[in-house]
């Protein structure tokens, strides 16, 4: 019995002091982190116009157009370029980050466990700096010195904007909750209507409605490399969708990733070097060669040069370009080339998951249309049925247009043009930008910027009364998980009305059979869910509903 008791002394005293050994050295990785904080930059003085609809700053302009999208043109230095986007877009630096702290406060209620992820965060990105190269970080960092204080929660205002930019890809990171999941696709020779290379993609980065409020269509002008425009939102200066003077374009579309255990550069600002830096194929991938990314990404490159397309697919491991040989070439979330062909990930992501379905709708619409057009290419990313034309219903993940894209584009390289979508989702005008134009001199920030005279009309789907169902089905869905979270009781008249505005997508009988689940009434929710295995959805989510019913 003595020596039983020393055992269960020794035992705790070993227990504590392992306790004590992780708490001391997790209050040493986080004390210890080195986000790199740029020296030398001193704030100017010199205020910015700002009006509702104008903002200047020196050489440097942000305008809102009549279509809501936010057109801004900064030039200079890395420190210059960053204090004009601050001085100039503060509010909306401001709203950005309400709207994701808020969403951040949605998934997570305890403001104590918040604080606690966000010095989590901290020691999982403590070397984020040294994989940002100096001229990104003195651009995030003058732009910094502009945002709000109210947030430090989540760190200094640095330390939040250099977080920021691994949102993305700790969001593909968890693909299973439909974060991320983008379409994307280029043409040409036979498969253009003039030949020339045509690419479309829907930007499906998703964190609700409110973070796409405030598009942004940034022109850079950089003291070194070439001349950009990215689509992005206030204080992204990472690439996610843009083009070059040189006609090069680059987009991003997850592949499946583990989640990361350590930072690496971000898929955003490997891309944004990408776009700076590169004028055809060749160099892309000798850029995107040096970098050590943290998530797998499938980064799309269109070349006027090149006059075609190929993607440079990325894993923190390895890398391979994978060209068609072809005509034509789509993107979705899965790798194609030899290299992963065999990857255990890749093939248990292209069984389980929606992206062969968007990619197979693609090729069919590919098939259908061409040769394509931009007027083609903006009907297939604005595209909301099935495989052969079957119903889906509204915002399914199998579906090319899902409703829930930041934003649309279609370039045309050669030209040197892009479409960017308005409001809502790709639904909206596509509005047509010349950089030509824009980076050949100075435009009017006074007047309208884009090429009037090729803005493509929006989706007649705005207005039918399926658009509305939509709106209502969307508003619909948040209160009753809400009223499930809570195990808060909704009203018979709500459900069904709910069950009418959406009939055909299978998320429909999911949130209301999870709402008799939170009530206790599995008899009720059982025949719901068993509706929804009758609709089409991925395998992923067809063999957790299956799992479900089981329990």
């Amino acid at each position: 019995m003595r020596i039983f008791v020393k055992i269960i002394k020794w035992t705790g005293i070993v227990l504590v002091a392992i306790l004590l050994l992780i708490a001391v050295s997790c209050v040493y990785l986080y004390e210890s982190a080195d986000l790199k904080a740029p020296a030398g930059f001193h704030p100017s003085s010199v205020p910015a116009f700002v009006s509702d609809s104008l903002r200047t700053y020196g050489d440097n302009w942000l305008r809102l157009d009549k279509y809501g999208l936010w057109e801004m043109k900064i030039s200079g230095s890395a420190f210059e370029r960053g204090e004009a986007i601050g001085k100039m877009a503060g509010d909306l630096l401001y709203y950005q980050e309400e709207v994701f702290v808020r969403q951040i406060y949605k998934l997570v209620p305890s403001r104590r466990y918040v604080r606690f992820l966000g010095k989590l965060i901290v020691i999982f990105n403590r070397h984020l700096g040294k994989y940002v190269t100096e001229e990104d970080r003195d651009e995030i960092y003058a732009m910094s010195k502009y945002c709000s204080h109210d947030f430090d929660d989540f760190g200094t205002p640095y330390e939040r904007q250099m977080q920021y930019h691994s949102a993305h890809d700790i969001g593909h990171a968890m693909q299973d909750y439909m974060l991320v999941g983008c379409s994307s696709f280029a043409c040409w020779d036979g498969f253009s209507a003039d030949s020339s290379l045509i690419i479309g993609r829907n930007f499906d980065f998703y964190m609700g409605d409110d973070f796409s409020k405030n598009k942004v269509v940034l022109f850079e002008e950089p003291e070194k490399g070439y001349k950009f425009v990215s689509v992005t939102w206030p204080g992204m200066i990472g690439v996610l969708s843009g083009m070059n003077e040189k006609g090069l374009t680059v987009t991003i579309n997850a592949a499946k990733s583990d989640i990361p255990v350590s930072s690496a550069t971000p898929i955003s600002i490997l891309a944004r070097e990408i776009l700076q830096y590169a004028s055809n194929i060749k160099e892309a991938y000798s850029i995107a060669g040096k970098r050590k990314t943290f998530v797998s990404e499938s980064i799309l490159i269109g070349s006027a040069s090149d006059g075609k397309a190929a993607i440079i697919e990325k894993s923190p491991e390895r890398m391979a370009l994978f060209d068609p040989g072809s005509d034509h070439i789509i993107c979705t979330n899965h790798y194609q080339s030899e290299s992963f062909a065999h990857d255990e990930r890749n093939e248990e992501n292209i069984r389980l998951s929606d992206s062969k379905y968007r990619f197979e709708r693609i090729s069919q619409l590919l098939d259908s249309l061409s040769p394509i057009d931009v007027g083609k290419a903006v009907s297939i990313l604005r595209n909301k049925r099935g495989l052969g034309g079957a119903g889906l219903g509204y915002c399914n993940d199998l579906a090319v247009n899902q409703l829930i894209a930041h934003h649309s584009v279609v370039f045309e390289p050669s030209r040197r043009k892009m479409w960017v979508s308005s409001s809502p989702w790709q639904c909206g005008k596509y509005v047509c930008y010349d950089l030509n134009k824009i980076f050949s001199g100075n435009p009017d920030c006074r007047k309208p910027v884009d090429d009037s005279g090729s803005t493509i009309p929006e989706d007649p789907f705005l207005h039918s009364a399926d658009y509305q169902r939509v709106l209502q089905f969307k508003r619909y869905s948040e209160i009753i998980k809400r009223a499930s979270a809570c195990h808060r009781k909704v009203s018979g008249d709500s459900l069904s009305a709910f069950l009418s505005f959406n009939p055909e997508y299978y998320g429909t009988y999911i949130i209301s059979g999870d709402y008799y689940q939170s009530c206790g009434l599995p008899e009720k929710a059982c025949p719901l869910w068993e509706k929804a295995l009758t609709l089409p959805m991925k395998k992923q989510e067809r063999l957790s509903l299956e799992h479900k019913i089981g329990k």
